[in-house]
């Protein structure tokens, strides 16, 4: 038996990178995946390429800030696979810029989606938990930025802080429920959204890792399903830092590619 048969997981944000990894080693380890993403097709295509590979996967389109959306994307996986077990809050967005020029609506677009899509996603599927009555799992996705300081980035960091509070915090609520809540915070991930703002991103961050490795999708999500499974049952309020040490000594590479 695979080591989440019978199990249902929300995901958002999952259409690549990170979210998408977490999707397909779910589904191949058994769970019936809704995998969502603000991108249809690219939903769609991660899904069916899921799908392909064994796995129970559907899409699900929508905006992961908005609370409709949210709340219909839980009442979808439970019509389709009967319950739901386990939500990842994985969507999130990243806007670098000087303090003194930042601009309101993209601190309003961060958090909208990182803070208020996180806690209201946590917020439907734990009360979907609640009602079945035998408990569930929840991860909130984080960032080392959330720890260590990095140029242009104190609007995102401070939602990633944020998260692991809200962790820390939600579990007075939900331990009564048997439900678990959890942060994980990436370090410097191959994702396709990380290559987009620096195209000189491995070369920058791989030398000021101190495993010399670039942190990779799958091992986010290797991190993220022993806390999802139920040998993680007493690990609850935590974040799970994987970075390869980039946290233990903090370098920071060159910021060039930030435009004033």
């Amino acid at each position: 038996m695979k080591l989440f048969e019978g199990q249902a997981a929300v995901i958002t944000g999952a259409g690549e990178g990170i979210g998408y990894a977490i999707a397909r080693q779910l589904a191949l380890q058994g769970a019936s995946v809704l995998l969502n993403d603000i991108d249809v097709a690219l939903a769609e295509k991660a899904a069916s390429e899921i799908s392909a590979e064994g796995g129970i996967c559907q899409a699900f389109g929508g905006d992961a800030s908005d609370i409709e959306t949210i709340r219909r994307m839980v009442q979808t996986a439970v019509t389709s696979y009967g319950r739901l077990d386990m939500a990842v809050a994985n969507a999130g967005l990243t806007f670098y810029g000087d303090f003194f020029e930042f601009k309101p609506e993209n601190f309003e677009r961060l958090v909208n989606l990182n803070l208020r899509g996180s806690y209201f996603l946590a917020q439907a599927a734990a009360r979907q938990m609640r009602l079945q009555g035998d408990g569930g799992r929840i991860i909130l996705m984080s960032s080392v930025t959330g720890h260590q300081a990095v140029p242009y980035l104190a609007a995102y960091g401070m939602t990633k802080a944020a998260l692991e509070m809200l962790a820390k915090t939600l579990v007075l609520e939900l331990s009564p429920h048997q439900i678990t809540i959890n942060a994980v915070a990436p370090g410097a991930t191959l994702t396709p959204r990380n290559v987009a703002d620096d195209p000189d991103f491995v070369a920058n961050w791989a030398s000021r890792i101190p495993t010399q490795q670039i942190v990779m999708p799958d091992d986010i999500a290797h991190a993220a399903l022993f806390l999802l499974s139920k040998q993680a049952g007493q690990i609850t309020g935590q974040t799970v830092v994987v970075d390869g040490g980039w946290t233990a000594i903090s370098p920071t590479p060159s910021m060039d590619f930030v435009k004033e």
